[in-house]
């Protein structure tokens, strides 16, 4: 049997997703606890791979067992119990034995959150401006995005990638209070969707259109910077707390996208 987990989790304090030697994941961490519930080893397959310190609102992983679990509920109370308050898991869904949390999904999401406010409760989860950054011209550089496909100047130099296509079919910063989290006052997020990110492309997206917000290059320069395909060319790769994945879409699964 092939089952789905959902969950989210807090990458504070996890060196990523993928299990790595001398380091906590969030990928071993879940691991551990569903060998120990199922008292059998279980390995699973994660939509991404997200960098050290990212967070997840919604994330899915798939993993098979060698039998139908009956109680759902009770599964995943057990499950949630065992794996501490840096991860939930919301839902267990059976799937055919053929569907691939990473291959299958047709979407991705990430938010980028910036606030202009100093607090020390959630600063974890924002990236602090020191200036107001100009949300008009950001976006318009951000609309370049949706005309590419070749990513190469925004991905992590020496990856594994095959290819640096990828097909970006949103990308806007807003200031509406409504898509801000309840920890920010005043402040602004970026959300962007594809069919595919490269290791960084986000951080490093987000890093060069705030250099357009604040005015230390413009939209001709972000669209040399897309041609000379050369990441040093680019913008930081700004901190990873304050970068969520938001959504995963499937075309046999509901989202929670909004």
């Amino acid at each position: 049997m092939r089952y789905f987990l959902k969950l989210a989790y807090n990458g504070s304090k996890f060196h990523g997703w993928q299990i790595q030697p001398n380091a906590e994941s969030v990928q071993q961490k879940i691991e551990e606890a569903l060998s120990i519930l199922t008292r059998l080893p279980i390995s699973i397959v994660g939509a991404g791979r997200t960098d050290t310190g990212v967070h997840a609102r919604e994330m899915f992983a798939h993993f098979d067992i060698p039998y139908e679990i009956n109680d759902k509920k009770r599964f995943l109370l057990s499950l949630n119990k065992l794996i501490g308050k840096d991860i939930a898991f919301y839902d267990l869904i059976k799937v055919h034995e053929d569907a691939h949390a990473r291959f299958d999904a047709t979407a991705r999401t990430y938010k980028y959150f910036v606030s202009y406010d100093k607090t020390p409760f959630f600063y974890p989860f924002s990236y602090q401006s020191p200036v107001r950054l100009d949300i008009d011209k950001m976006n318009k550089a951000a609309s370049v995005l949706l005309e590419i496909e070749d990513f190469t100047s925004f991905a992590k130099l020496h990856s594994d990638a095959k290819t640096n296509i990828c097909n970006v079919t949103k990308a806007l910063w807003t200031d509406n209070k409504d898509e801000l989290p309840i920890f920010i006052k005043d402040g602004i997020v970026f959300t962007i969707s594809a069919d595919r990110f490269l290791r960084n492309m986000v951080r490093a997206v987000v890093g060069t259109l705030v250099d357009v917000g604040r005015d230390k290059i413009n939209i001709v320069d972000f669209k040399n910077i897309i041609q000379k395909k050369d990441r040093c060319a680019a913008g930081i790769s700004m901190p990873a707390e304050a970068l969520f994945l938001w959504s995963v879409h499937y075309p046999y699964i509901q989202s929670d996208d909004f």
